[in-house]
């Protein structure tokens, strides 16, 4: 397992939005309809994406650079609408549909580019050695990982979301330590997904890191 240098392969951010509408979450699920229709065919092109990148890094050690700019995409695309909805409810600013960055969304995602791959580590990484990840995203996610983290109903990030954005509508107060949180188990389940997706041969830390920024990498 390769080990996380003092760059962080993957850059998950967020920051809790103000003003929060109190009932909106009540409508979000009907609202965001495009949203999921998109995103059900873009992840089976994901998927097939993930295939086709397997055997050009068995044969080539490198991931081809649009398919892997294509699978940033759809994370980036899935984390916004889970931000927005089951998996934090933290921000009512409805998600763009966009492959890109969109630095000035409150969610955000990156990851870096990573140049050669381990031809040994794609035959193995994401199933043998994720076993144990895959564990803690399906009591986080209600999932294994994958495209159905981010209707997490049924895991803990949804109970918690839940939890969360009942307290803003009785309160109008979303507790900053459940932001935290979520961020970062949300984070956690991202991390896990891009190495699934043999899109970095770093291995997920077990650690929660919380919070909207990523803390420091160590030294």
């Amino acid at each position: 397992m390769a080990a996380t240098g003092a760059r962080r392969p993957v850059t998950v951010e967020a920051e809790l939005d103000q003003p929060l509408s109190r009932w909106l979450w009540l409508v979000k699920w009907i609202l965001l309809i495009p949203h999921f229709v998109v995103l059900f065919f873009l992840w089976i092109a994901f998927f097939v994406v993930t295939v086709i990148a397997f055997f050009a890094i068995l044969f080539t050690a490198r991931y081809p650079r649009p398919l892997f700019d294509f699978n940033t995409g759809v994370l980036r695309w899935s984390w916004r609408v889970a931000f927005y909805s089951t998996s934090a409810f933290a921000t009512d600013r409805y998600p763009p549909f966009s492959l890109g960055p969109e630095p000035d969304y409150p969610a955000r995602l990156e990851i870096d580019y990573p140049g050669r791959l381990s031809r040994g580590l794609v035959l193995v990484k994401w199933w043998l050695l994720a076993i144990p990840h895959y564990i803690v995203v399906a009591f986080l996610a209600g999932s294994s990982g994958g495209q159905e983290w981010w209707f997490a109903y049924a895991g803990l990030i949804g109970v918690l979301a839940f939890f969360a954005i009942v307290a803003k509508a009785f309160t109008d107060t979303y507790p900053r330590g459940l932001f935290d949180l979520l961020v970062g188990l949300n984070r956690w389940v991202l991390r896990v997904t891009v190495y699934a997706a043999l899109m970095t041969d770093a291995y997920p830390p077990f650690r929660l890191d919380q919070g909207g920024r990523e803390p420091e990498p160590a030294p």
